[in-house]
């Protein structure tokens, strides 16, 4: 038998992997059941709204890539990489970033918030905890005002990873683009 936090996250994957493959719009209680393997009342059990749902599965993206970008921080931060290695180790984690379902929800629920006020606060949340992560790596490489250049730093990465998403194009520019904002030296050659 699952336990209530199982089927939770379970149903939660399931609106991740739904608004990555039809958009926010093909969220249907339904289709999240039987994406999700559970009962249509397991869904209204656990999520009462859609927005509660949204808000949600936004929050359990972000707080996952926020863990698993803070445990690379921290194996890097001990090596004492210098500003070019960490550029270009943040192009090789973005060349790797697969644009799955789960990657593209996070753009879909991002624009919805733009929409939905009651996302908004989601949003705000999420983006805090990027930019207190990258707040933190840029301090540990000695980027002076780490905190200010931190929501820049953040929306560079968005917007050069949405670009990627729409384009196909590859994360090249993304060093490039991290190394200029934090006045760093070019891509080493």
């Amino acid at each position: 038998m699952s336990r209530p936090a199982d089927t939770r996250d379970r149903i939660i994957r399931a609106v991740l992997r739904i608004i990555g493959e039809h958009g926010v719009a093909g969220v249907t209680n339904r289709r999240i059941a039987k994406e999700a393997g559970v009962s249509l009342g397991s869904v209204t059990y656990h999520f009462a709204t859609q927005h509660d749902l949204l808000r949600e599965s936004l929050r359990s993206f972000v707080a996952e890539e926020t863990r698993r970008f803070t445990e690379l921080a921290a194996q890097y931060r001990a090596d004492d990489v210098g500003l070019a290695e960490a550029g270009v180790l943040v192009g090789q984690v973005a060349a790797r970033t697969s644009f799955d379902s789960e990657h593209i929800a996070s753009f879909e629920l991002y624009i919805q918030a733009g929409r939905d006020p009651q996302l908004r606060a989601a949003a705000d949340e999420c983006f805090a905890a990027y930019d207190r992560l990258a707040a933190s790596i840029l301090s540990a490489l000695g980027v002076p005002d780490a905190e200010r250049a931190a929501s820049a730093a953040v929306a560079l990465v968005t917007g050069i990873q949405l670009r990627r998403l729409a384009t196909g194009s590859a994360a090249d520019d993304l060093v490039d683009a991290l190394l200029m904002l934090v006045g760093g030296p070019q891509r080493p050659e």
